[in-house]
């Protein structure tokens, strides 16, 4: 009788032992299964991509907001801060306007740009003429600030003042600041390292290839040639509250 009692207190255990090892095993892989899916959903959200605008219906006239159209572009709007020759705001916000013609050649400059490593980074864009009348304000000197009662490109949607970064966002020796005044940069002056007159020499050849025409005194400047006959605009862009 003993020894019956002990095969059977024996075979309970084993019964045990095994029954636990399966629990344990169905428990890990639902876990598994949890975590995969967790991955999968969080692998679905990281990857959408953000949808843009396209030109099909605008005319080439058309102010358009460029961050609508194209991520590929660095900003630093210094007339919307104090960080500028006038040492005052004047745009109430950030924005980077063009006309559609403009924003066109400069989404192409841009690719040809990332083809070299770096892209386009914007001080200014579409100015507002009554934006000029605020600046003329403050130097009313034409060497510095065209006179808002003729108006510049900049007032046409068809000037940009910019510079290059690298996809870091660092930006490329230029010689000097953004709107700084001087000999040092002119295009046409070449006493400056070769560094810098290769930068220059990039910005200019592809801008130039895009359509665009620089001035000789500010190596930043670009203006779109097809936009050189269009009028004077005050079109004024809508602010975040």
């Amino acid at each position: 009788m003993r020894h019956v009692l002990f095969f059977l207190f024996l075979f309970l255990m084993i019964s045990c032992r095994q029954q636990a090892k399966n629990d344990n095993s169905e428990s890990v892989q639902v876990d598994t299964g949890m975590v995969l899916d967790s991955v999968s959903m969080d692998s679905v959200s990281t990857d959408k991509k953000p949808v843009f605008k396209t030109f099909e219906g605008l005319a080439d006239t058309t102010f358009v907001r460029l961050a609508d159209f194209s991520d590929d572009f660095a900003y630093d709007m210094r007339y919307a801060t104090e960080n500028n020759f006038l040492k005052a705001k004047v745009y109430d916000c950030a924005e980077c306007y063009t006309r559609v013609k403009t924003a066109k050649a400069l989404i192409e400059a841009n690719k040809d740009f990332k083809q070299q490593g770096v892209k386009i980074k914007f001080f200014d864009c579409y100015r507002p003429n009554s934006v000029q009348y605020k600046m003329w304000e403050i130097v009313p000197n034409p060497q510095y600030v065209a006179n808002p009662d003729k108006g510049s490109i900049h007032n046409k949607g068809g000037a940009v003042d910019i510079t290059l970064v690298d996809m870091d966002g660092k930006e490329l020796d230029m010689g000097t600041d953004f709107d700084y005044f001087g000999k040092r940069a002119y295009h046409d002056n070449v006493d400056l390292p070769h560094e810098i007159l290769n930068n220059r020499k990039l910005l200019k050849e592809t801008m130039e290839a895009h359509g665009f025409w620089s001035i000789r005194t500010e190596w930043w400047h670009y203006n779109l040639s097809a936009a050189s006959n269009d009028r004077v605009a005050n079109f004024k862009w809508e602010c975040p509250d």
